[in-house]
């Protein structure tokens, strides 16, 4: 797990070096594209992806589909105090074992959330954003195999280079231990996510990861995203899981995922 962390990290270190700084965002052009941005859009990534452990022969009890719906409702335009604004999130993430007998879907996770979101500028330039939230995330089933959880979170998302992006995120968990007591030592307190436009319009980078409470019980995602057309924002993506937690309901079995599909990313992920 750490050896495959510090590939990643030196992966980000080499193509930051050669990306572009460009012109910052004004105050003035990032109001503008808060206003003008839709009110309803995407909140993460939106996608479809099927594959395998690499290190396994393909079979039905190894491969699956997995996808997630994820979107946001900005409530209003930076009209709160401190110039603030209120937003709404959903995030429905499913695994789908469509390979094996009768193909049943194993788990959906759900996650809704309500957020306090304020951007950040420093000598009329845009640094970045600051999101507060409070959010839930289930299984929705009963009994035994009822996984939930609840917390509120705070994040910094900055942007470095207007090709690349860093966020931080930590959270306070609460209402958790009835369902899953250990859960904390597998998804942590805190992640970190980094995006990276490696290719104008064309080729995205992005690494999420998280750090249990518990050891190194974390995980580490990372897409590679080609859009194949100039228009819309669809996009071929190679997605690689390795570590705990991908979902509620196994959140204790370490996995190790490579699949491929197709995702559909927002556009700025400085705004909400």
């Amino acid at each position: 797990m750490i050896k495959h962390m510090r590939f990643l990290c030196l992966l980000i270190i080499i193509f930051s070096a050669k990306t572009g700084y460009g012109q910052r965002i004004s105050r003035d052009s990032a109001t503008q594209i808060l206003k003008l941005t839709p009110a309803f859009t995407i909140y993460r990534d939106n996608y479809i992806v099927t594959g395998t452990t690499p290190t396994e022969v393909p079979t039905g009890e190894n491969s699956d589909i997995k996808y997630q719906i994820s979107f946001k409702h900005r409530l209003t335009d930076a009209s709160l105090p401190w110039n603030s604004y209120l937003f709404l999130t959903y995030t429905q993430k499913a695994f789908w074992d469509i390979y094996s007998w009768s193909s049943p879907f194993d788990e959906i996770n759900f996650n809704p959330g309500l957020g306090l979101g304020k951007l950040l500028f420093r000598n009329g330039e845009l640094l970045g954003s600051l999101a507060l939230q409070i959010e839930h995330e289930s299984n929705g089933r009963d009994s035994t195999q009822s996984r939930s959880w609840n917390f509120v979170s705070g994040s910094y998302t900055m942007l470095i280079t207007p090709k690349s992006v860093v966020q931080l995120k930590a959270w306070l968990p609460f209402f958790y231990k009835s369902d899953n007591p250990d859960l904390i030592d597998y998804v942590g307190y805190t992640q970190a996510m980094y995006i990276l436009e490696i290719k104008k319009d064309k080729l995205i980078l992005d690494v999420l990861g998280r750090k249990g409470a518990l050891g190194w019980k974390g995980n580490i995602q990372a897409q590679l995203n080609y859009r194949p057309t100039n228009s819309g924002n669809a996009f071929i993506t190679l997605q690689w899981y390795h570590g705990y937690a991908e979902s509620l309901i196994d959140y204790q079995k370490k996995t190790n995922m490579l699949r491929l599909g197709i995702s559909v990313k927002p556009f700025n992920y400085l705004f909400y």
